[in-house]
């Protein structure tokens, strides 16, 4: 950590020169014209990049004795690490082209460039009016993660919260914006080495200065035009991606790989210059200060999802019919060991709306099945934390011994650690048939305790390698909160897989299976009978066309049959006491049947 004492004067910001000589000295430039000294001036890491002058670029920034915080690129460079960093999928337009400028760039740094990044400050702090302004390059804890103006507010607000401050300012992601989280600031000035994706060949940086009262800070985000046309030719000269020298011309990017939807959609879209005030307060909303858009969710249109037959526009609801019964989930009743911040079903140590299904109650349903001939071929079990249920041990022996393959959803901490013998037992005696989905939520200690609590992380991974070297079937669930895409992700959750030593493929579907953020809250389309044509999807597509999940509720005499593993309180998705009974269609009327299943694409079976 590096620590600037109180600044009162306006202070340049800017993200990274990405190698681009021209816009370097263009920007330096412009602070000399703007009166601005080089110690109130910051760079956000990343000086070594994409463009043709990676060495110049360092030489000047390094002479221009401006702050700079370390990036992913100069991290890499440092420990001569064989990529940029940046967690790019494999095989992505972002990952192919990365590796020509990142081997350009690395082979025309000196050892006196390299020790000069590895000395850089991973985080640098300072003072303005009486706001505490932290600087990182993606994130407090992760140099590479992307922040976008659409990561989701409380992912932002972990990190500030953390940092101690009242603002971060950081880079990394490449689109300059502004947002209010909660009272305080997350800023990102954008790169001055790349156009911000929107369709002019301007580049972005940020001007902070005092506001007129107190705790208050002026954002004045500011577009920059530098020769954009040498730069390209210096990228051409050396032979680098054409891709990224042409982006430097039309303004728009090679791919949009990283992107979430919402930066996606503005894509090509210009920027207008923008001014805002912020003053820190404990009240303010999330929203109340954004630029260049508002990324927080829009809510849940009033009508919608109130009819079971037709829509808020009166046009016919889809419906699924159950094609053939593959999997039927038992769930073990809603009490867990954890309450965490977006349970899909409420479960918490204190909620038994679904209380504990018996041994006797779940082999009346495999009986039924067996009875009817239904070609079920998984059981699966979920909760709350189904090791919470002590009958579960019997259950999965009855269901394993009928020859189902059977799958346990938990996460993987105390409860199931009272059940290790039997749990060794099972899998001698019938292999592979049993598989346990160990629920991690994201690949990083920090995201997944965001969701799960405190001290949740090491418990569930000390469990998943148990099971790892156990020779157990397994599998991971995670989640799609963290604003990243899923391509980021799952290479995220490869690296955590190889530095634990788990032999878990992340780019494999069943393997890993990433749920994506629901709130039944947020505005989703309703699904026609007409989207089935207009998405080139099949009801036969959905979960509900071979699956149904088995509860208890609270004081009931037998357990129902519902519709869905995701909709566990609402009344219309219950279809009966028996299977039988709960095979008629289902009316997709519920704003999760768009984003998990539809929309989303997601299912939670093998």
């Amino acid at each position: 950590m590096s620590i600037i004492s109180a600044i009162d004067a306006p202070l340049l910001v800017f993200g990274g020169p990405y190698s681009n000589l021209e816009a370097t000295r263009a920007v330096l430039a412009e602070a000399l014209r703007r009166r601005i000294p080089a110690d109130r001036i910051v760079c956000t890491g990343d000086v070594v990049a994409y463009g043709g002058d990676p060495a110049a670029c360092v030489d000047l920034v390094r002479e221009a004795g401006i702050h700079v915080v370390m990036g992913n690129c100069e991290e890499q460079i440092f420990s001569q690490a064989p990529d940029c960093g940046c967690g790019y999928a494999p095989d992505t337009t972002c990952d192919t082209l990365s590796r020509n400028w990142y081997a350009q760039a690395d082979a025309a740094l000196n050892d006196d460039a390299r020790a000069w990044m590895g000395a850089l400050p991973r985080r640098l702090d300072l003072e303005m009016n009486g706001l505490k302004l932290t600087f990182v390059h993606g994130s407090l804890n992760a140099i590479n993660r992307f922040v976008f103006a659409s990561t989701p507010a409380r992912v932002k607000a972990r990190d500030i919260e953390s940092a101690g401050a009242d603002a971060i300012i950081g880079g990394h992601s490449g689109l300059p914006f502004s947002q209010i989280v909660d009272g305080k600031l997350w800023h990102n000035p954008g790169a001055i080495g790349m156009p911000a994706n929107d369709g002019t060949p301007r580049v972005w940086f940020s001007i902070l200065s005092p506001g007129a009262r107190a705790r208050a800070l002026v954002i004045e985000h500011v577009a920059l035009a530098y020769d954009h046309a040498a730069a390209a030719a210096s990228m051409r000269a050396k032979k680098l991606p054409e891709e990224y020298a042409a982006a430097l011309e039309t303004g728009v990017w090679p791919s949009c790989d990283v992107l979430p939807a919402a930066e996606q959609k503005q894509a090509g879209k210009a920027l207008a210059p923008g001014r805002l005030e912020w003053r820190r307060m404990s009240n303010a909303r999330a929203d109340a200060a954004a630029w260049p858009f508002a990324s927080e969710p829009t809510r849940l249109a009033p009508g919608k999802f109130a009819n079971a037959a037709r829509t808020a526009s009166g046009e016919a609801r889809a419906t699924v019919g159950l094609e053939k019964l593959e999997t039927l989930w038992i769930n073990t009743g809603t009490l867990c060991n954890l309450a965490c911040a977006n349970c899909y079903i409420e479960s918490t140590p204190r909620n038994d709306r679904l209380e504990y299904i018996s041994a006797a109650e779940v082999a009346g349903y495999l009986d039924e099945i067996a009875r009817d001939g239904l070609p079920t071929r998984q059981i699966g079990f979920t909760g709350g934390e189904p090791f919470m249920n002590r009958a579960l041990p019997a259950m999965l022996e009855d269901a394993l011994s009928r020859g189902f393959q059977t799958l346990v959803l938990t996460n993987a901490m105390k409860p199931m650690r009272r059940f290790l013998p039997e749990l060794v037992a099972l899998r001698e005696k019938y292999g592979e048939k049993l598989a346990i989905r160990v629920s991690i939520d994201h690949y990083t200690q920090e995201l997944h305790e965001l969701e799960r609590g405190k001290r949740s992380w090491k418990p569930t991974i000390e469990g998943l390698r148990w099971l790892a070297d156990g020779g157990f079937r397994i599998d991971v669930a995670g989640r799609l909160y963290s604003g990243e895409v899923e391509g980021v992700v799952r290479a995220g959750y490869a690296r955590l897989f190889a530095e634990l030593g788990v032999k878990l493929d992340a780019f494999n579907p069943v393997s890993l299976v990433l749920f994506p953020e629901m709130d039944a809250r947020v505005d989703v389309p309703e699904i026609t009978e007409s989207c089935w044509s207009i998405l080139d999807k099949s009801p036969a597509d959905i979960m509900c066309s071979s699956s149904r999940m088995v509860v208890k509720r609270k004081g009931a005499s037998s357990p129902a049959v519902l519709a869905c593993t995701l909709i566990a309180y609402d009344p219309a998705f219950e279809l009966g006491n028996t299977l039988a009974e709960a095979a008629k269609p289902v009316a997709l009327n519920h704003p999760h049947c768009a984003k998990f299943c539809v929309l989303g694409g997601a299912a939670c079976s093998r």
